[in-house]
Order: C-alpha cells, then sequence, then structure tokens
C-alpha cells in the first residue's frame, strides 16, 4: 500500500484547497444504531463530494509530468467529473467530462459551471467510460480513469482527518463506487498501523464488488440499476479489488428502499443533504446495529449531490417503521 509519508504529502496538497471536512458524533444517529456514531461530511467540500481530493492530486501529477498537455478527458455520473472538472480549471487545462444520457440534470450543471465540456453518450457510467476512452484516443487528450492510485492518495486524505481526528474507530462504514474512497481509508488505516474494522458498503442493485468479494475475482453485472449514481458500478476494477479483498472485513448490500429512508434520517436528524451513495454508508450501519452495541462507529457521508426533485420525492415519503 502507501507509506504514511506520501499520504501526508498529498493531504497537504489537497489542504491548500480544501480544509479538512468535520467529523460529528450525532446523538440521534447514535440511538438509532444503539452505538457512538460519527459521520465524516465529505458532502462539506467545495464540490460537495470527498473525490475532489483525488482529482487535486492526480492533475497536479499530470501537469508536472506533462506540461504540454493538450487537456484531459474522463467519465463519470458527476461526483469524480466535478472534481477533474474544478482541478483542471485551476490549473489552466481544458476538461472533457463524458456522462450517461438521464445523467444528474444538476451535477451535469455543476460540471460545466466549472469550465468543463459535457458530452453525453451511452446508457450508463460503463457505456460513457468506454466512449471516453475512444474520445482521448481520437482527440489525443490525457484520460483520466475513475480509479487511480494517485486518486486514492488524494481521498485517503479524507481517512487520516477521521483517524486523527477520531481515536480507537471500531467499525468504518465506506460506499463503494468503483473503489477510490474505500481503497483510500484503507491506505490510511494502514499507514497509521490501526485495527479498525472496514466495511464496504454497495447497492443491492449493482452489486458488482459484492459479488466479486465473495468470488474472490471480478464478477461484471448486465445492470447497475441503482438511484445512487455513485454506486452505479457494473464493471469492478481489479486493483481496487484486490485492495478491497485484502483490507475490508466485509461488504453490506443496501436496498433502495433502505438507502432512501438513510437519507430522510440524515435530514431530519442533522439537517445535512445526502445523495443516495452519500447516504448508504448510514444504511449499512442500520441494517448491522445488533452487532455495533458498544462501539465506536463512522459512518463516511462521501456526498451531497441530489438533484432537488428526487430529494424532494424521498423526503415525501412515509417511514415504515
Amino acid at each position: 500500500m502507501i507509506d504514511l509519508d506520501a499520504l501526508e504529502a498529498a493531504a497537504a496538497l489537497v489542504h491548500r484547497m480544501v480544509p479538512p471536512t468535520p467529523q460529528y458524533c450525532w446523538p440521534l444517529l447514535s440511538r438509532r444504531v444503539g452505538a457512538e456514531l460519527w459521520v465524516k461530511h465529505e458532502n462539506h467540500t467545495p464540490i460537495g463530494s470527498f473525490k475532489i481530493r483525488g482529482g487535486l492530486v492526480y492533475l497536479d501529477a499530470v501537469r508536472r509530468s506533462q506540461p504540454d498537455v493538450r487537456g484531459v478527458v474522463t467519465a463519470t455520473t458527476g461526483n469524480h467529473g466535478q472534481s477533474i472538472a474544478l482541478a483542471a480549471a485551476r490549473l489552466g487545462v481544458d476538461a472533457t467530462i463524458v456522462v450517461p444520457h438521464g445523467n444528474s440534470i444538476e451535477k451535469n450543471r455543476a460540471m460545466a459551471g466549472f469550465g468543463a465540456r459535457l458530452v453525453e453518450a451511452g446508457h450508463d457510467f460503463q457505456a460513457a467510460f468506454e466512449h471516453a476512452t475512444e474520445l482521448a484516443e481520437r482527440e489525443n487528450r490525457h484520460f483520466v480513469h475513475s480509479y487511480d492510485p494517485l486518486l486514492v492518495r488524494g481521498v485517503a486524505s479524507y481517512g487520516l482527518e477521521l483517524f486523527r481526528a477520531v481515536p480507537d474507530l471500531d467499525v468504518v462504514y465506506v460506499p463503494i463506487g468503483l473503489g477510490s474512497g474505500i481503497s483510500g481509508v484503507i491506505a490510511a488505516r494502514d499507514a497509521l498501523v490501526l485495527r479498525s474494522e472496514i466495511v464496504g458498503v454497495v447497492a443491492a442493485n449493482a452489486p458488482t464488488y459484492a459479488l466479486s468479494f465473495a468470488a474472490g475475482a471480478p464478477v461484471s453485472t448486465n445492470s447497475a440499476d441503482t438511484m445512487a449514481g455513485g454506486l452505479a458500478v457494473r464493471v469492478p476494477d481489479p486493483e481496487a479489488l484486490d485492495i478491497i479483498r485484502r483490507g475490508a472485513a466485509r461488504i453490506v448490500t443496501v436496498s433502495e428502499a433502505e438507502m432512501r429512508r438513510a437519507m430522510r434520517i440524515l435530514f431530519s436528524d442533522t439537517h445535512n443533504v445526502a445523495e443516495g451513495a452519500g447516504a448508504a454508508a448510514f444504511a449499512a450501519a442500520s441494517q448491522e446495529r445488533g452487532r455495533l452495541a458498544g462501539k465506536r462507529v463512522a459512518v463516511i457521508q462521501s456526498g451531497g449531490n441530489i438533484d432537488r426533485a428526487l430529494f424532494a420525492e424521498v423526503l415525501a415519503e412515509e417511514d415504515t417503521e
């Protein structure tokens, strides 16, 4: 994995623009799960997501190694794209972001607002990814993968912040999209030589990492039909999977209903907005509350970028318990 000096250097670069985000122990949430529950608020970054950390570190390295780079291309459902768009703008690099058709309107607006050229292609992230690779080759631009060791170094900075601010965490729940977030948390824990258990969280409708974790090898799925765009992955990254298999205790799957309920709870108990992926970790902790009694637990609220109409729909739903 990555040694502490490398993680510290990446964190210092991140903190030039992004101050450490807060982690709060919310009493109402703690009562719901029967444990001391902390929320790491990555919804409080300049793009409303943890992804900004990786984009800053990655593009800084690209600018240094390729000073004449013409521009960058990447694929996203939103948060990774915002990260690359903002980091590229700060470095004076052109960014082209490929999103699937029907992607979040507000995430698209945010990416364009940071100055990126937006291209719609394909019906889901994987299709957009394939189009982006072709576009990068055709236009001779640098292609930015959604998973890369440099992205992991950047996002690991929130893991360092959390573990240092809240000592002796027993369990940390982390949502898994393509895997940079959980890889970063694992890297931070291992670099600090801690014993905290790390639990990955995926959507039941996008279970590629849960299936792959169980099989011990990459298992792709035919669809990733979840309202949580940040979890809507159907082809796992082999490097991420290897890190997760070695560093995570297990992977929990959460339903659409569980994520929507978690979004409502997070809003009512903390007045923080969580997108589907951002609520997944709390949904998993709620599902596993029977095994958390007396423990110190953290959940990663990875982002708060959800379209207003969808959030209004979720808030209007009635809880059955």
